[in-house]
């Protein structure tokens, strides 16, 4: 491939919450679920580019990220998918869908949240990375990233083949496209009917009328557990039917129709063959079990640190609170990140120091698990719950952000911080390594920045001082890695 197959479109927040049904409410007649399990896993456009992820391709997904602890979940998801997110900011909430199932069947969907504006405008690096794509999906929920001026002129513009994936709210598929895959009840809402027409002239009625108002190469119809009917400029369509009978949960099916043909036009296929493999992909996609059975568990996300009304200010909606109202106010938001394990005057000359290049400073935490996978055994000393909360306390510190993965690149991505903070010897433009973080800050046009560190202050060589006098760390297994000033650490 010559470049990422790139998602653009709205996410959402999925969760299915299973649960037991054994009476009903009291005071009205309707059933009580009992949860017993949940999930979150990304919906919309992050499905789809989860998909993508999962059929071998570099993948990296433009969508709108909201302040809120709904967003710093999809980072962290995403991220687990190994899904590169480019990030516009959003106003409001994220949106959710909730679906509440007893016995493998879905009671209730609830939905809740939205954005309260449109998304911001794209980095330069959205733009360079829509330029060298190998393919591009556009799966719109019409909730407003398809329709952002910038991004509907930078894929007009590609080179690279485009799907779209259009929704009856959204806008119409840029001009030239080289195939557009509504559903049956999105083509019955963009093109009416004609009276008494069958299911399948509906359907090519419809794709035509379509493939000429978009200027669009072809237009694929999905038909459910019938396959697909697909419009070339020709007069006859072809009807692209399913292996065999598939019958399960079909949410998710027609993100994964989409994701499969993008795969199979970055490769080269023909929108035929690209057509055919994607009902082949969704068919099986429904048989097997659909999402639940399509997605791995999610990992844990990190257990919110208790605080008091007016205390330590940790956890997402801390850090959303802080971030928005610098934000709202046009200032800048300063971010900077480590294990923090045995706080020391080093970090502390760190942390002052970023606090003085912007409006606000949140620090990126990592969790235990995230700290004994780096340094080994015996690490963290101080357990994140109690370093959030030393670190929250300081003056200079305004949220404490804990993340549970190796890398803050999740957390970085839902903050958006727009400049990031390193202490240490690092040089970024020669002479040292560079920031690792950079690339990721460059994504939504932030900057990184070092700041000196005190030199001769380890939290290693006070672990190993304390264990050789008989502290209170005793006498265990040499610490693994050494943590410096040098990383924040």
């Amino acid at each position: 491939m010559a470049g990422p197959v790139v998602v653009v479109g709205d996410i959402l927040l999925d969760r299915d919450v299973e649960g037991v049904v054994n009476r009903l409410c009291p005071d009205s007649p309707v059933p009580v679920l009992d949860e017993s399990t949940a999930v979150d896993r990304p919906g919309g456009a992050g499905l789809a580019a989860v998909f993508a992820a999962a059929g071998d391709a570099e993948v990296a997904l433009v969508t709108a990220l909201a302040d809120d602890e709904g967003g710093a979940r999809l980072s962290t998801l995403l991220a687990a998918a190994g899904v590169g997110v480019y990030a516009l900011p959003l106003r409001g909430a994220t949106p959710e869908k909730i679906r509440l199932h007893a016995r493998g069947r879905v009671l209730l969907r609830h939905d809740r949240g939205g954005p309260l504006g449109e998304p911001g405008e794209p980095a330069d690096a959205v733009l360079r990375l829509l330029a060298s794509a190998s393919a591009v999906l556009v799966s719109d929920y019409g909730r407003g990233v398809a329709r952002q001026p910038a991004l509907r002129a930078a894929l007009a513009a590609t080179r690279a083949p485009v799907v779209w994936d259009p929704h009856p709210r959204g806008p119409a598929a840029v001009p030239g496209v080289h195939l557009a895959t509504p559903n049956e009840s999105e083509v019955r809402d963009l093109v009416p009917a004609p009276p008494g027409a069958s299911r399948l002239a509906t359907a090519s009625l419809g794709a035509q009328a379509l493939r000429r108002r978009w200027r669009a190469g072809a237009v694929a119809v999905t038909l459910g557990p019938d396959g697909a009917l697909l419009c070339h400029a020709g007069s006859t369509p072809l009807v692209v039917p399913t292996p065999g009978g598939a019958e399960g949960d079909t949410c998710g099916a027609g993100d994964r129709f989409a994701a499969t043909a993008t795969l199979a036009l970055s490769r080269g296929a023909l929108v035929s063959e690209a057509v055919q493999a994607a009902v082949a992909e969704a068919s099986a996609y429904v048989a097997a079990g659909g999402v639940a059975a399509a997605l791995p568990p999610p990992p844990r996300a990190v257990p919110p640190t208790p605080s008091r009304p007016g205390g330590p200010r940790v956890g997402a909606v801390a850090a959303a609170e802080v971030v928005s109202r610098v934000r709202a106010a046009g200032g800048t938001v300063v971010a900077t990140g480590g294990c923090f394990d045995l706080l020391h005057a080093g970090h502390v000359a760190t942390l002052e120091a970023a606090r003085q290049l912007g409006d606000c400073l949140v620090v990126c935490l990592n969790s235990d698990a995230s700290v004994a996978g780096l340094k080994g055994p015996g690490r963290p000393v101080v357990p994140h719950g109690d370093r959030s909360r030393v670190l929250a306390a300081l003056g200079c510190v305004d949220a404490v952000l804990v993340f549970d993965e190796p890398t803050p690149e999740a957390a970085l991505t839902w903050l958006r911080p727009d400049v990031w903070v390193k202490g240490g010897d690092y040089a970024p433009d020669g002479g040292g390594p560079a920031l690792p973080e950079a690339e990721v800050l460059r994504r939504w046009g932030g900057h990184t920045v070092v700041v000196p560190y005190l030199d001769g202050r380890s939290t290693t060589d006070m672990i190993a001082a304390a264990r050789a006098d008989g502290g209170p760390f005793g006498r265990a297994a040499p610490v693994a890695g050494a943590t410096t000033t040098r990383g924040a650490r």
